[in-house]
């Protein structure tokens, strides 16, 4: 099949287990950057974040940030990001817990909240099953989701997911879904990974990830990463 765009994660697929960028990820994708074919960034960080990754990474394809909240592209959009959904329901889950939580919310919720604009973060200081916990009897728990990355816990908006958005944002700027390769590590990439026409696991990914993938690395990481850009694209 042919490759037309490359869709990636950010931790724990192009960054090691210390979120440390690998080379051996940025030195592929250029490679395929330079060949014609763009990564588009698809990760649960912040979209300033996701871009700043973009631009140092050499790629073009744009990002889609917040588990699937808000996209960017630059020439899209009048250079403005798009959030794709509004934060309603998270706010009234983070009104919730702050009440079941009490000063657990404070000590675990993520330092960088302040900049999200669809979705909350809580560092993996408290459990998954804590705030699974602490949501019970929240009113629109139907709406929310709550997503473990390996590195934090996001609280999300049911109607946006990784792959929606970058389902949405690739018919945007006329890219095939079916010649997209994604590449991801945990359980929330499964979401985008399952829209590409090639899905890859990185070595290191949970096991959920590589049973619905249709290639799994022998590397792990960013090394991953390479393997399967030199692999399929170029």
């Amino acid at each position: 099949m042919n490759i037309d765009a490359i869709a990636v994660d950010i931790d724990g697929t192009i960054t090691d287990n210390k979120r440390r960028l690998c080379y051996s990820a940025m030195e592929s994708i250029r490679k395929a950057e330079d060949a014609g074919v763009p990564t588009i960034i698809v990760t649960g960080n912040i979209v300033t974040y996701a871009y700043a990754t973009l631009v140092l990474l050499g790629a073009s394809g744009g990002v889609v940030s917040e588990n699937g909240g808000v996209i960017f592209k630059e020439n899209y959009n009048n250079n403005q990001i798009k959030t794709i959904v509004d934060r309603t329901y998270v706010t009234a889950a983070d009104e919730h817990l702050k009440e079941t939580l009490g000063p657990k919310f404070d000590k675990h919720i993520s330092n960088d909240n302040m900049y999200r604009l669809t979705e909350s973060v809580f560092y993996k200081t408290i459990t998954k099953k804590e705030l699974e916990e602490g949501l019970e009897g929240f009113e629109y728990l139907d709406k929310i989701e709550l997503y473990d990355s390996g590195f934090a816990l996001h609280v999300t908006d049911k109607r946006v997911n990784k792959g929606s958005s970058l389902k949405y944002l690739c018919h945007e700027i006329g890219i095939d879904m079916n010649n997209v390769m994604a590449m991801g590590d945990s359980e929330n990439d499964e979401a985008f990974l399952k829209e590409a026409g090639m899905k890859v696991a990185v070595g290191n990914a949970e096991d959920s990830l590589k049973k619905n993938s249709d290639y799994i690395c022998t590397n792990s990481y960013g090394d991953g990463v390479k393997e399967a850009i030199e692999k399929f694209v170029l």
